[in-house]
């Protein structure tokens, strides 16, 4: 069996072209919440030395000498468009592991070894054609290598016109390529993990692939051994087709201001417990305990520091955003604290199971369960846009949103923001 590895180029960028093409060749940069660091950059951006996670302010010069377009994250955008790039890729194989917003794993079983590049070739242009996104395929026989097949076909050392597939490849050949790349390219060998590589003399794939397994187990972890496997073509990892519920669900925003009184505070974690409760509801799931905490800016020297949590257990698991809201509110009630500037909060769903699990409090009183209620909020948010129903102690004016200044239209989710053709 073969995996492909399909990755969206320079995605957040790449969605922001699809809607305005004068943007083609243009250096972009898009900035994390309140428009502070850079989160995704263009090639042109790239090519001068830009790192991720550098805040804007300090590339004020260089933007004004290079021309560097500053746009806010659109997450609505960026999500809407991977759901139509991964429906399109899904087609391709009914084995599918969506593994991020810009990339997915597919698997090939079944198919001839020589029809797979010309396949590779046929999703990279018919995701181009139908939703405007360029893409790379990398063709292994493991997850691992199948990454690294997409960083040679990104780069451009190996396979052709954004198709790298490593089965056409000789041994011979592969041993040279791999000689020629990083071991930090290598899929879960992080910064730390290469410098320790690099002590024991191991600096590129080839002599990761070639180490002692065992060895390597016994310094590091089995995890490694199992990714060393993967480089010599050994299937450690299967594809997660159902990606699994999660532990816990987190909201959390930096402020757009200052936040000083406790009603503007309550708005804010109100907010953000409609957000995971949808989340939660998503995946079937239950909480037994609300987390909310509130900080001030750690970086500023003016102001005083504070910043506190607090664990509120409920008597009964639940997904009900009204219930959560309430546990979330008496939480806040009780670490807030007057005379300090707020610059963030946020919440947590903890001790999540599924609601099959359910199980009943015999002392929990007869509070009653609105699920129904639920799903309508729920139904009516996702076809009308977020926030169409919502709790009144969201609030209306919101002056703590976060700052996005920059923001390009909702031009997929709104229709008073679709793009015209004249």
């Amino acid at each position: 069996m073969s995996f492909a590895l399909v990755d969206g180029n320079n995605f957040y960028v790449s969605c922001e072209r699809v809607f305005n093409p004068r943007l083609e060749g243009v250096p972009i940069v898009v900035l994390s919440n309140n428009d502070g660091c850079v989160v995704a950059r263009s090639a042109e951006v790239k090519a001068l030395g830009v790192k991720m996670g550098t805040p804007w302010f300090q590339l004020k010069d260089l933007a004004t000498r290079h021309g560097i377009l500053a746009l806010s994250s659109n997450y609505t955008l960026y999500a809407d468009m991977s759901n139509r790039m991964m429906g399109i890729l899904g087609t391709y194989s009914p084995q599918q592991e969506v593994y991020s917003i810009d990339e997915c794993f597919l698997g090939l079983e079944g198919f001839r070894p020589e029809d797979l590049a010309d396949m590779g070739q046929r999703m990279r242009q018919r995701v181009r054609q139908w939703v405007g996104i360029p893409v790379c395929v990398g063709i292994a026989p493991t997850k691992t290598l199948s990454k690294l097949a997409n960083h040679c076909a990104k780069k451009g050392l190996a396979g052709t016109e954004g198709v790298c597939d490593f089965g056409a490849i000789t041994p011979g050949d592969m041993s040279g390529l791999l000689d020629r790349i990083e071991v930090g390219e290598v899929w879960g060998v992080g910064r730390r993990l290469s410098e320790q590589l690099n002590g024991m003399g191991i600096t590129t794939v080839r002599e990761l692939r070639d180490a002692d397994a065992a060895l390597i187990r016994r310094e590091f972890s089995v995890v490694l051994e199992r990714t060393v496997r993967e480089l010599r073509g050994v299937s450690c990892l299967a594809l997660e087709e159902v990606a699994p519920n999660k532990q816990q669900i987190m909201a959390s925003r930096s402020f757009g201001e200052y936040v000083y009184a406790l009603d503007d505070l309550a708005e804010a974690v109100s907010t953000y417990i409609a957000r995971a409760a949808e989340k939660l509801r998503r995946q079937r799931s239950l909480a037994n305990a609300v987390q909310v905490y509130i900080r001030t800016n750690p970086f500023s020297e003016k102001q005083p520091q504070y910043q506190r949590g607090i664990t509120v257990p409920l008597t009964q698991a639940t997904s009900d955003t009204m219930r959560l809201t309430r546990a979330a509110l008496w939480g806040l009630k009780r670490i807030y604290r007057l005379g300090f500037a707020y610059q963030k909060a946020g919440v947590m769903l903890m001790d999540l199971h599924s609601e099959d699990q359910a199980q009943g409090v015999l002392f929990a009183g007869s509070a009653p369960a609105r699920p129904l209620l639920m799903n309508v909020i729920d139904r009516a948010n996702a076809r009308w846009g977020r926030g169409t129903l919502r709790l009144a102690a969201e609030g209306v004016r919101k002056p703590w949103q976060m700052k996005r200044e920059r923001v390009s239209p909702a031009y997929t989710t709104k229709w008073d923001e679709l793009p015209r053709v004249n």
